[in-house]
């Protein structure tokens, strides 16, 4: 049986869009709009999707840095959705985030051992060590030397200031970390660095990660599970060699048809989709993608379609007219030049 560390049920968040004179809100933005969601320990999930549908918010409402609406949102079979502050800061340090931004994620004006001592604070399992002692570690933990504990965050590199912000992470010895985004704005070789960082600490400390990002290429290499959402709803959860072969929502099809091929004797066409990102404001009824979606009838307009699981259990997905195998291959043919098929192998595709 698999061990599901966080689970969540219905969760919303909404933010304030507009009041009315006497400061009653009378309209809301809909960032996370009912989402359910099973992490399994010691896995890593990717979430992906276009910038704005809430993928960010997601994260934070996990961590109960967001508001939430309604739902559930269970930790280790607890129930935190309605924790207080004084609750909440017995739970925090299993839960940690890494943003996406390490130069605005670190105070300017406090050296890296001021940082990690910070952190250090709050953990209650510190074994009696020194400041000193506990600080070197961690920076050991993500290769960094110990002569930078009394250096100030401007004097580091993308790729350090990221592996500072992973070291703050570790102090609290969590169980859970929230990645958002935190490789997009590094090079692509710092890149390849803090993602295979990422793997041994996962392995060492059996961590359990939520990796946010829009590069689905990058989701492909580093995570178990991989899913999709669009417009505050995950539409369709599946391992990851088999969302890119077998995607059941035409929204996850469009998306991996985006990838770029690294090959130059492939002619790569893209097939841009139809229509706006729907307003969060006042989202569309029904699925949220049918406005964009080929396959859209009245059913699809009417009401949001139920989780379906696929065959083998491994996902499900939220469509009354999900893609087969036969459509999956016809969209590759028409959408290259060429006769394109992923390969077995993570992050590469061919064209003969």
């Amino acid at each position: 049986m698999v061990d599901i560390l966080i689970s969540l049920g219905g969760v919303k968040t909404y933010f304030v869009h507009e009041k009315k004179l006497l400061g009653r809100p009378c309209s809301w933005v809909k960032a996370v709009d009912g989402v359910d969601l099973d992490i399994f320990r010691s896995e890593c999930l990717g979430l992906a999707g276009e910038s704005g549908c809430g993928k960010s918010t997601l994260g934070r409402t996990i961590l109960r840095l967001a508001p939430v609406i309604s739902g559930t949102i269970r930790f280790m079979g607890q129930a935190i959705q309605n924790f207080g502050h004084r609750a909440m800061r017995k739970i925090r340090p299993q839960m940690q985030m890494v943003f996406q931004d390490p130069r605005s994620a670190l105070n300017p004006k406090m050296t890296v051992m001021q940082i990690l001592t910070e952190a250090l604070r709050i953990n209650p399992q510190r074994n009696g060590k020194s400041d000193l002692e506990s600080a070197v570690e961690l920076l050991d933990m993500v290769d960094l030397r110990p002569e930078y504990l009394f250096r100030y965050p401007h004097e580091f590199s993308g790729g350090q200031q990221q592996r500072i912000c992973i070291a703050r992470a570790l102090a609290t010895r969590p169980k859970f970390i929230v990645f958002d985004e935190s490789t997009s704005a590094l090079d692509v070789s710092v890149q390849a660095q803090i993602l295979c960082l990422m793997r041994q600490l996962q392995k060492k400390f059996d961590l359990t990660y939520l990796f946010i990002s829009h590069d689905l290429g990058v989701l492909e290499q580093v995570c178990d599970r991989i899913a999709i959402m669009y417009a505050g709803k995950v539409v369709e959860v599946q391992e990851a060699r088999t969302l890119f072969v077998k995607p059941r929502h035409p929204y996850t099809r469009e998306l991996c048809n985006a990838l770029p091929i690294a090959d130059p004797d492939c002619r790569q066409v893209f097939n841009a989709l139809d229509g706006e990102v729907p307003n969060l404001v006042n989202p569309p009824p029904g699925c949220p993608f049918h406005p964009r979606c080929r396959y859209r009838t009245e059913e699809c307009m009417q009401r949001m379609p139920d989780k379906e699981f696929n065959n083998n259990h491994e996902g499900w997905f939220r469509c009354f007219h999900p893609l087969n195998v036969r459509n999956n291959e016809r969209n590759m043919n028409e959408s290259f030049v060429g006769s394109w098929r992923p390969s077995d192998a993570h992050g590469s595709g061919q064209c003969q």
